[in-house]
């Protein structure tokens, strides 16, 4: 795993850290807000709920797996209400988690990648009218799992919050 943290960070991630499986706890409270449709996504998009199902579903998909990494973007940001760069960071963090993905797949063919926000890989979702173009790029949100993030990042020994006029994103891999 230690090989893996270095790899995620020679590849430009701000932070990395092994995960443990077993500390993800989908919470219906989480999914409630997905279901709020803050982000516009909410039933418009493959890996956003309705369309992953129950969270007993990201339950039975946690459990498969036994390791995981976390991985993290972060950044200055010019004032507390820096839209584009918390955009440019957002988009950084979801290259590199493509990108890392490519390089773990051939080693972990089953694994998982966990993000943040709707997948963004087409212009334009087919949900619900026909199946995913791609779902071997698309990347689920970990709140869409059900997952507090902050929680996860400190059962697992990784800092959330990196001071004032930061923003970090953070994602996972789940291996098998």
């Amino acid at each position: 795993m230690r090989d893996l943290v270095r790899a995620a960070l020679d590849l430009g991630f701000s932070h990395a850290a092994p995960m443990d499986p077993a500390t993800l706890r989908p919470r219906e409270e989480v999914r409630a807000m997905c279901a709020a449709d803050r982000c516009g996504a909410f039933g418009r998009n493959w890996v956003c709920p309705p369309a992953l199902g129950p969270l007993e579903e990201s339950r039975r998909t946690i459990a498969r797996y036994r390791s995981g990494l976390l991985v993290q973007t972060s950044g200055a940001l010019d004032d507390p209400y820096d839209y584009e760069g918390m955009m440019a960071l957002g988009e950084q963090q979801k290259r590199r988690l493509a990108d890392f993905r490519d390089v773990l797949r051939p080693h972990y063919p089953g694994l998982l990648t966990l993000g943040h926000g709707a997948c963004t890989i087409c212009n334009t979702c087919t949900y619900p009218s026909a199946p995913c173009r791609k779902p071997h790029l698309a990347v689920v949100a970990m709140e869409a799992f059900g997952l507090v993030v902050s929680d996860v990042c400190t059962d697992n020994g990784l800092g959330y919050s990196y001071g004032p006029q930061t923003m970090t994103y953070t994602g996972c891999y789940l291996l098998e």
